[in-house]
């Protein structure tokens, strides 16, 4: 008897060990690329209030590359390496500057970054994004192989006709609509709980944002544009282009109670502050 219930403690103790590294292996590492800047002198479309009204700002434009062992997936892409007409009106980037206050730059190549890590655009399998404004999906046309994670609503509306502000078909064209997953609301990625994008309607009809759990540093919201700055997340500004206030307010409410629940960190995306505090590729936070 007591060699029977010594096996069976050994069995649930090798069937606990074995829990145990499937979780850990199951754990994401989040890493942080630099994929654009920009900087405006009049930042009054950060709220619809006034609240920026004559104010300067300068916007951090990062990508978030998420290792799973079952696979890769990048969370935005950032600017283009040039605006096209449809979002410059033919103005020339010296131009814009002059005449709108507006500029965007790039630092640094997503390709590089990429090789730091050890890897290249080809190895990406997963391709999603917060929104289809052109300053989150200029470089995707780099990842050929990768499969778009794109929610219909914010697909119709990003090609309807005449195009609504930000949105340009050009960048869009990368798409390949073989390996599109069409999503209707949140979506689990890899099946297992530790990366969900969910969807946060209101600054586009699509709109989402993305949880990552991490092992060490906890649940991590990498917001997209639902915040456009860390004021903007405590007063709960709405920009001036938006598709839906009373959405957008809500959606806030929601991640908020969210991140409330579970103590979550949040990125708010474009804030130079936050995008600072990340570590950068080849570091990670896991």
């Amino acid at each position: 008897m007591t060699s029977h219930r010594f096996f069976a403690t050994a069995v649930l103790a090798i069937c606990a060990l074995l829990a145990t590294n499937v979780k850990a292996q199951a754990t994401p590492r989040l890493y942080t690329l630099d994929c654009g800047h920009a900087s405006f002198k009049d930042f009054a479309a950060a709220s619809d209030t006034g609240d920026f009204d004559g104010r300067s700002a300068e916007l951090a434009d990062p990508c978030f590359l998420i290792q799973h062992p079952n696979g890769w997936l990048l969370w935005d892409a950032g600017l283009p390496a040039t605006l096209p007409a449809s979002v410059t009106g033919g103005l020339s980037p010296k131009a814009m500057a002059e005449q709108l206050g507006f500029r965007t730059w790039l630092d640094g190549s997503v390709t590089e970054q990429l090789h730091d890590i050890g890897i290249t655009p080809d190895d990406i399998g997963w391709l999603a994004f917060s929104h289809l404004h052109f300053d989150h999906v200029g470089q995707a046309a780099l990842f050929h192989r990768a499969t778009w994670i794109v929610n219909r609503d914010e697909l119709d509306w990003a090609t309807a006709k005449p195009a609504h502000v930000s949105m340009s078909t050009e960048l869009l064209a990368a798409r390949p609509e073989h390996r599109t997953k069409f999503i209707d609301g949140d979506f689990d990625v890899f099946g297992d709980g530790s990366v969900r994008i969910l969807k946060t309607p209101g600054h586009t009809p699509g709109s989402s944002v993305l949880l990552v759990r991490l092992a060490r540093s906890g649940p991590v919201i990498l917001s997209g544009d639902l915040y456009l700055t860390r004021e903007g997340r405590e007063h709960q500004h709405v920009p001036t282009v938006n598709a839906d206030r009373a959405a957008t307010l809500a959606s806030m409410h929601r991640v908020e109670g969210i991140v409330k629940r579970l103590r979550a960190r949040v990125i708010v995306q474009h804030s130079p502050q936050d995008f600072s505090a990340l570590p950068k590729a080849p570091a990670f936070l896991d």
